[in-house]
């Protein structure tokens, strides 16, 4: 039959009939245990629309887990390909191993079919000599998948749709130029040059920093790309998934307890990962109102001869000193020039509530052969255990004198930057658990202030490492303490003999391990 002019027209304006009308609509059917939340609703209309070319460059941002990437990287891709499967695909992350996964879940997809009615038959063929995990075609077509990692190549290999999955794969990384740079340039000098006329590219990541691809790219063509992007908690009245300000995203974890996350994680990582707000790094991690002064109560009598009494006030709780843990952190100079850092120690201790607490600390330009009667004098005033020293000052005279007095001294290694140091005790700070002397304890605890209020643009951090440091000691060695019923069930069942002697031993807490004094 031969259509007519307005027959034809009126078949091309309307709507594309396809097997499944969403990427969600699939993943249900193959995998009917999918979640499908709003946030995922609005994910798969906008991809739709990039599928119909309607758009061509789309960015998606969410808080973790909430199936993004599952929904782009997977679903996305062999849904087009079920359709289409003349198109060549390239999936991309911060790692071929990443990226290798999605490649692999999609061909086991596509060879799962086996004939029978428990299974669905995408109508993938792989070709008998293109099946690898991460680089496979489609037999008899000139589409497939090809995943790389941003360090590595797509020479020759001609893109219509480039699937871009979290170019960086951290913090340490967002914070880290190398990383971005890295990321850009394969952008720039690989990603390009594979796109054709009419590809179309999706970018997914959460917004770890405001230099990141996604700020670049915006910033280089912000009307090019449709931006997507799902907040935990609504900050605006035109927020993407219709809700108001202050309301939660429904999660597809469940429900996902937002304010508990919140405290946490920290105010930075809060606004960055889950809010899709990422503030640079310059604008002052720690906020003055985060920071609390404990205050002292009448002294009484110590087991250890604590100094300035052993009972303390956090707000409106007491704490006993005895009843915590005590431990230095120490930050050593090696010079006593005017304008190199301090040398600064601080005696912490750990309320069994979990409450990391500055008991006492020293801030000074010592030559090193001060450095170690001056901790000696913080440590014996607080009856405090171990001291923890950066490994790179490990040959110090301090680190002799200690072991020559026989006093525990362990290793803590800069294996991050000093923002993602610091982020672990701005959480603690923002949730009210970081405790600082009263401000009439002497000036060097204003000094201490300042300088987390001015990190990180201040000439000196010294400070801020030494509190990064305890508040990771803190997360290594405190265990929460177990109510009554907890305790009970714990011990249950109640029986003296060998089987419940022997369940004692299995379950009975930390099974012999010194958990304040373990390496880590």
């Amino acid at each position: 039959m031969t259509l007519t002019a307005w027959e034809a027209a009126a078949r091309h304006f309307q709507p594309r009939r396809r097997r499944w009308a969403t990427p969600g609509e699939m993943a249900v059917a193959l995998d009917p245990t999918t979640v499908q939340t709003p946030a995922l609703d609005v994910i798969d209309r906008e991809l739709v629309a990039l599928a119909d070319r309607d758009i061509d460059r789309l960015m998606i941002f969410t808080p973790p887990q909430e199936g993004k990437s599952v929904r782009v990287s997977h679903r996305f891709v062999e849904w087009l390909l079920a359709e289409d499967p003349n198109l060549r695909v390239a999936i991309v992350s911060y790692a071929d191993e990443m990226a290798r996964r999605w490649g692999s879940d999609i061909k086991l997809d596509a060879q799962t079919f086996d004939g029978s009615d428990d299974t669905i038959d995408l109508g993938i063929r792989l070709r008998a000599d293109s099946r690898a995990a991460g680089r496979w075609q489609i037999d008899g077509h000139k589409g497939g998948v090809y995943c790389v990692g941003v360090a590595g190549a797509l020479t020759g290999k001609p893109v219509d749709v480039l699937v871009w999955d979290d170019p960086l794969k951290d913090l340490e990384q967002a914070q880290s130029a190398k990383y971005r740079d890295r990321a850009w340039r394969f952008w720039q000098a690989v990603a390009v040059p594979r796109l054709g006329p009419g590809s179309r590219v999706v970018l997914i990541q959460t917004r770890w920093n405001a230099d990141d691809p996604a700020g670049r790219l915006l910033q280089q063509d912000p009307s090019r790309w449709r931006v997507v992007s799902i907040p935990a908690i609504a900050e605006s009245h035109d927020d993407p998934l219709g809700r108001r300000p202050g309301e939660p995203m429904i999660s597809a974890r469940g429900d996902r307890d937002w304010a508990g996350i919140r405290r946490d994680v920290g105010e930075y990582v809060w606004a960055a990962l889950y809010q899709q707000r990422p503030q640079p790094a310059e604008g002052g991690l720690f906020k003055r109102a985060s920071l609390r002064h404990w205050q002292n109560l009448p002294a009484g009598i110590s087991r250890h001869g604590l100094a300035g009494g052993r009972r303390i006030a956090l707000g409106g709780r007491e704490i006993a000193l005895d009843d915590c843990w005590r431990f230095l952190t120490v930050d050593l100079a090696a010079s006593v020039r005017t304008s190199a850092d301090y040398t600064v120690a601080g005696v912490w201790a750990i309320s069994l509530s979990g409450d990391l607490i500055l008991l006492d600390g020293v801030r000074e330009r010592l030559d090193p052969s001060g450095h170690w009667p001056a901790v000696r004098a913080l440590r014996e005033r607080w009856a405090a255990d171990t001291v923890y020293v950066e490994s790179r000052m490990f040959g110090t005279t301090l680190v002799y004198e200690a072991g020559q007095a026989g006093v525990p001294v362990l290793e803590l290694h800069a294996d991050t930057d000093k923002v993602t140091r610091a982020l672990p005790a701005t959480a603690r700070a923002d949730s009210g658990r970081l405790w600082l002397p009263p401000l009439s304890t002497g000036e060097w605890v204003s000094e201490w202030v300042d300088e987390l209020l001015a990190f990180p643009n201040a000439a000196h951090d010294d400070c801020v490492d030494v509190t990064a440091y305890a508040a990771r000691v803190a997360a290594a060695h405190w265990l929460p303490q177990e109510s009554a019923e907890q305790t009970t069930a714990r011990r249950a069942p109640a029986d003296d003999g060998p089987i419940g002697q022997a369940y004692a031993a299995a379950t009975g807490g930390a099974g012999g391990v010194d958990f304040m004094n373990i390496n880590y």
